[in-house]
């Protein structure tokens, strides 16, 4: 009898530790991921960013360029804007493994290397542009495009687009105004999208 109670005692706290590692691990991949603050996106030569909250899911608007590319499930958002027409995003998910991250990473790269010729088809009498600036050196690896967008009688916009990952975690990084690629702080977004790569798994 002692050795049957035994037995199911053991059992039991074997049940419970599993439990516990489980509910640890889903609790681990469910916290939302580090993001950067105001202080980490290139300085605006007139005002100081504001910088919004971590807010899970994604962003009430389209993302422009990654329109249907961000899957909503374990993604997080957070915004930062200016007292002019500067403003910024960072968008964080957390896939299932490293294998669908780099997938997803993959994709939304192609998305914004395509952005310029899928907007033209869309709007024939505007003129639109894009750059790579290249890949960076961190963690698993991050890309930075420029992409530049103007319909007639309006302003010309332009976005930075960083696009990185660490792990299982992809994060985007987009910066824009109005303005030309020749007007986009390029450098100091290559620091932002570096910096946004490793605060993902502090």
């Amino acid at each position: 009898m002692l050795k049957r109670l035994g037995t199911t005692v053991t059992a039991v706290l074997a049940a419970t530790a599993a439990f516990t590692l489980t509910a640890s691990a889903t609790a681990t991949a469910a916290a939302a991921p580090g993001f950067i603050t105001g202080r980490d996106l290139p300085p605006h030569p007139a005002s100081p960013w504001s910088t919004g909250p971590v807010t899970k899911g994604l962003p009430e608007w389209p993302v422009f360029c990654l329109e249907g590319a961000l899957p909503k499930a374990n993604a997080w958002h957070r915004t930062f804007n200016t007292e002019f027409d500067t403003g910024a995003l960072q968008i964080s998910v957390r896939a299932a493994s490293d294998s669908a991250a780099a997938q997803l990473a993959t994709a939304l790269e192609r998305k914004v290397a395509a952005c310029a010729a899928d907007w033209l088809r869309k709007n024939p009498g505007g003129t639109a542009s894009w750059q790579d600036y290249g890949k960076i050196k961190v963690e698993e690896g991050a890309h930075v495009y420029g992409v530049h967008t103007s319909i007639p009688e309006s302003e010309p916009g332009v976005g930075l687009y960083g696009i990185g990952r660490d792990g299982s975690t992809v994060t985007v990084v987009k910066w824009s105004q109005m303005g030309n690629l020749s007007d986009a702080p390029v450098s100091a977004f290559k620091k932002t999208t570096t910096t946004a790569v490793n605060k993902l798994n502090p």
